[in-house]
């Protein structure tokens, strides 16, 4: 689903502002109880690379922030990619990102659906700016991902000409996405006590990037099929010993 009618592009007037202190953010409960889970699973393989980790703000439920008429505007994708970022200095913890003003735009946005939506295809921006209009017309993010976690639907947008356009998949259903160099897409099973549909990476071998348990199983797997393949060579070497005495040969002195 995308929006229906495309306006003309409004000509408006976009700052970046850092957030002042004493700004108050809403304060908006998590809707999609799946998200957490979701976000984690997004981020978790990408520690283990460097080039991807360093320098950059990867967030979920988090203020990505622009200024339209001068009226400061928050929204919190529930997930977020963004590299690279000024470092952060300050004594409190981050609450919020401006582009431009703190680092390069978002590579990538990602929102998790409910069984009911609300702004996530909202071109509205008089009033209350809908979040389609805000990540296309504002911010201008690359890609915005749109998950259905309970059916497993994914759409995924791509910044053309100033206007979001849904991509195609490759032959795996899979989406490149520039930026991280990663493929996105989506996989079923169980992670963290939760059965059902994922999003996850995979590089441009085709190769999936594992979470850490699967990493964990991986090198047990390895280690046992190391010692089988060890016992196995301590065996033929006791059974070659035998024949050899049984020939009337002392493998000792071989």
């Amino acid at each position: 689903m995308s929006p229906i009618t495309q306006t003309p592009l409004p000509q408006l007037s976009i700052t970046w502002p850092l957030l002042p202190d004493d700004f108050i953010l809403p304060d908006d409960p998590v809707e999609n109880t799946d998200q957490p889970p979701l976000a984690a699973a997004l981020r978790q393989p990408l520690t283990t690379f460097p080039n991807l980790i360093q320098d950059a703000l990867i967030v979920s439920n988090f203020a990505l922030c622009a200024a339209i008429e001068g009226r400061i505007i928050c929204k919190a994708p529930d997930w977020m990619y963004v590299r690279p970022v000024q470092p952060w200095t300050r004594s409190y913890p981050r609450r919020s990102y401006t582009p431009h003003t703190e680092g390069t735009i978002p590579q990538v946005v990602m929102e998790f659906l409910s069984a009911t939506y609300g702004e996530e295809y909202s071109v509205e921006f008089t009033e209350g700016v809908g979040k389609w209009f805000f990540y296309e017309r504002v911010v201008q993010v690359p890609r915005y991902v749109i998950f259905r976690p309970d059916t497993g639907r994914v759409e995924v947008y791509g910044l053309e000409s100033e206007r979001y356009q849904l991509q195609t998949p490759d032959e795996a259903g899979r989406y490149w996405i520039p930026g991280l160099d990663l493929f996105l897409g989506v996989w079923q099973g169980s992670h963290e006590g939760r059965n059902g549909y994922w999003l996850r990476w995979w590089n441009a071998q085709g190769e999936l990037l594992l979470w850490s348990e699967e990493r964990a199983e991986q090198e047990r797997l390895r280690a046992e099929q190391e010692r089988l393949r060890a016992e196995q060579e301590r065996l033929r070497a006791e059974r070659l010993a035998e024949r050899l005495r049984q020939m009337g040969v002392d493998p000792d002195q071989l």
